[in-house]
């Protein structure tokens, strides 16, 4: 849950940091998953990428939609693939402390849509697109 879904009064939505915006329950899954596993999740979850971390919960990479539609392409079987054949390594990421101003530039930039937030390499939160303009909306009391 995003923490901006709280707010009461407005606030500089400049000023807002990752963290407030972020959602901190994250699907994710492990190097082993199957392809077809986290393409059931994508699709019946509205996802359009899923963190892959390994056991002690650090991210290692990404799987997006065309990740998952490239293999689709190459007549690849989905339930014979695992993620770490998959995955985008290195992700874009962000930390907790950036605010909302310096992570719309990154997403304008990079033409991103969602990015995992790590705290010490490991997984904390995802930011999207949509999570920045909500919490724009809030600290601006567009809405209440």
């Amino acid at each position: 849950m995003r923490q901006t879904e709280f707010f009461m009064k407005a606030c500089d939505p400049k000023t807002l940091t990752v963290g407030q915006l972020m959602q901190d329950a994250v699907t994710r899954c492990t190097t082993r998953t199957d392809a077809a596993t986290i393409g059931h999740l994508m699709t019946h979850r509205n996802y359009g990428s899923l963190p892959v971390v390994d056991e002690e919960g650090t991210l290692v990479g990404i799987v997006t939609e065309y990740d998952l539609l490239q293999a689709m392409l190459e007549g690849r079987d989905l339930r014979k693939i695992l993620a770490t054949e998959i995955m985008s390594l290195h992700p874009v990421t962000v930390t907790e402390d950036q605010t909302l101003a310096q992570v719309a530039d990154l997403f304008q930039d990079r033409y991103l849509t969602r990015v995992p937030v790590v705290r010490n390499n490991k997984l904390v939160g995802i930011l999207a697109r949509r999570d920045l303009l909500f919490g724009y909306m809030k600290a601006s009391q567009y809405w209440s």
